[in-house]
């Protein structure tokens, strides 16, 4: 398959640019091998699950990545921290006119002064100057990283709804929306329905919103992000085999976490980078159904999507989905797909 083959129209006012009240009022696409297509509500998510299923989400903590401020030389510059090395360095991307050099200073919201120290190929390192450490001056100073097709300045509201309530760790930059449309009263009616839960980490990366650039996707270079499976989510994916049950991910941070896990086909603790990349053709070992948001055309996530349930499908529920006026992206409307066996 190529690049251009996982395209598909969005009118553009179509993308979400603000939350649904409450969390879980959004409208839901299923994909359901049993069902078919069906349009119903995210509310509606505990009809779609068994006793004895497993859910399992990211407990990933957004940080407030983005500063805003200016070069010594005076120019305008936007940082956006990817990822946080040690207690006061940073690797990030730096929107600027011209690239500052290193060794140059930019001077940030809240008085912040960070020292440019080098480039790892297209990030910058950053140093941050006389701060207890890079998180406090993020969680002081810094702006929550909505989206770029999120078409406004965050607000202070975002520091809540740009988040899931299951968020434990920080270190994304970019939430894992599916789980954005969960709230208690939902999760005590899938719990009362029998349904177990677990967890995995995953901090998603600014690279996840990177479009697949190359005609060929087998020549896309896939970003890397620190993923997390423990021992714990290993033995209740486990006992979800032996009850007969389904492994459902929110999220395809949740698949990608898990089938790294299981890369060798058994399911074992993981820690570490991750750059798996799902296409159609793979074969998944642990994820059985799958609950999401809708995805940026030609991005490796609707690649992901089209692997799990099928090509043919899923870009006809795209479809779909757009004649009937869903709400695309971060803030938009949920899928559940069951995988293709």
């Amino acid at each position: 398959m190529l690049t251009r083959d996982f395209h598909y129209d969005l009118p553009e006012t179509l993308i979400a640019q603000a939350p649904q009240e409450p969390r879980s009022a959004s409208r839901m696409l299923a994909l359901d091998a049993g069902r078919g297509l069906v349009d119903s509500l995210v509310a509606e998510l505990p009809t779609f699950l068994s006793a004895g299923d497993l859910l399992v989400f990211n407990d990933t903590r957004v940080i407030p990545a983005r500063l805003f401020g200016q070069k010594e030389t005076g120019g305008r510059v936007e940082v956006l921290v990817e990822r946080i090395t040690s207690e006061c360095t940073a690797l990030a991307h730096v929107r600027a006119s011209k690239s500052p050099p290193a060794g140059s200073l930019l001077m940030l919201e809240g008085g912040l002064e960070v020292c440019v120290q080098g480039r790892e190929g297209e990030l910058f390192v950053l140093e941050f100057v006389g701060v207890p450490s890079v998180l406090d001056a993020l969680e002081r100073h810094g702006h929550m990283p909505l989206p770029p097709y999120i078409r406004r300045q965050d607000t202070d509201e975002d520091r809540a709804r740009y988040q899931t309530i299951f968020a434990q760790r920080s270190g994304a930059v970019a939430a894992p929306t599916a789980g954005l449309h969960f709230d208690e009263g939902l999760l005590a009616r899938i719990r009362e329905r029998g349904v177990e839960t677990a967890r995995v980490t995953l901090h998603v990366g600014a690279g996840t919103f990177q479009p697949v650039r190359v005609s060929d996707p087998t020549q896309h270079h896939m970003h890397a992000e620190y993923a997390e499976v423990d021992e714990a989510t290993c033995e209740a994916v486990r006992a979800c085999r032996t009850r007969g049950g389904r492994v459902v991910a929110v999220g395809t941070t949740c698949v990608r976490s898990l089938e790294s896990a299981a890369a060798d086909g058994e399911l074992r603790p993981f820690a570490g980078d991750t750059r798996l990349f799902i296409t159609p053709g793979y074969r998944f070992h642990v994820v059985d159904a799958l609950v999401t948001n809708f995805h940026l055309p030609e991005s490796t996530l609707l690649m992901l999507v089209c692997a799990f349930a099928g090509y043919e499908p899923v870009m006809a529920a795209y479809r779909h989905a757009v004649s009937e006026s869903y709400r695309f992206f971060s803030y938009g409307d949920a899928m559940f797909l069951t995988r293709t066996r």
